[in-house]
């Protein structure tokens, strides 16, 4: 496994002083989602502690954080390993996501405010020169924020808070998406929310972001062909 040294832990200032067990678990739950460690890597308790420098105890703890949020398999003698992506979870969290966030931008639609159409237009631009850059890890953190910044000028930020959890392995999808497809449609889907809103056009925004949320029923099947052995696509039983 391809670990980060212990200074991983202490580049975010934000999380400094805080316990190691916590910040560990971020980090590693970060590098899942982004696909840094692949489904099948085996996550060694030994391994993680001495490459950042912390005892056993916080990456047990961790390991059992992660295997709760299904983005690790603890194997009882055996160890430790990334999970699959699980499909069914994929399209359970588009279809959640979506009756939310149609909502939220009908909301903003009924009353756009030029401030906020301005941060929007602002994050637009610096989604297009990651495009023109080649650079989907910033263009999918970027994403992220134009989607919480909808959602929280609509005054619905708890409700993004929810999401978060249920849409992880949504985020591995999007993640490995970013990577293989061209980033200009998603682009130009932003492009259209923002404009429908700055309209006054809830009709438009609702079909926009429904639009938008629906791109990963195309991507998906495409890089699952690509990378069979990274999902799961076993149906859960009703």
């Amino acid at each position: 496994m391809n670990v980060r040294d212990a200074s991983a832990l202490q580049t975010r200032d934000e999380e400094r002083g805080q316990p190691v067990g916590p910040r560990l678990y971020r980090l590693l739950r970060e590098r899942i989602v982004k696909g840094d460690l692949v489904p099948g890597t085996r996550l060694s308790e030994v391994d993680v502690a001495a490459s950042y420098a912390v005892s056993r105890q916080p990456v047990r703890e961790a390991f059992i954080k992660l295997s709760e949020e299904s983005l690790v398999e603890i194997r009882p003698q055996r160890g430790t390993y990334v999970s699959q992506i699980n499909v069914a979870a994929v399209m359970s969290a588009r279809f959640v996501r979506e009756a939310v966030e149609a909502d939220i931008v009908r909301i903003l639609a009924a009353r756009p405010k030029e401030g906020f159409l301005r941060e929007l237009d602002d994050l637009i631009l610096r989604q297009r020169a990651t495009v023109e850059d080649d650079d989907p890890a910033t263009f999918i953190q970027l994403d992220e924020r134009f989607h919480r910044l909808l959602a929280s000028e609509a005054g619905q930020g708890a409700s993004w808070d929810i999401l978060q959890p249920l849409k992880t392995q949504m985020d591995r999808v999007r993640h490995l998406s970013a990577k293989q497809f061209p980033l200009r449609q998603l682009l130009s889907q932003h492009e259209d929310v923002v404009q429908t809103i700055r309209n006054g056009d809830g009709d438009g925004a609702e079909g926009a972001m429904r639009s938008h949320l629906r791109q990963i029923l195309d991507d998906l099947p495409a890089v699952i062909a690509a990378l069979p052995a990274f999902f799961d696509e076993r149906v859960e039983a009703s």
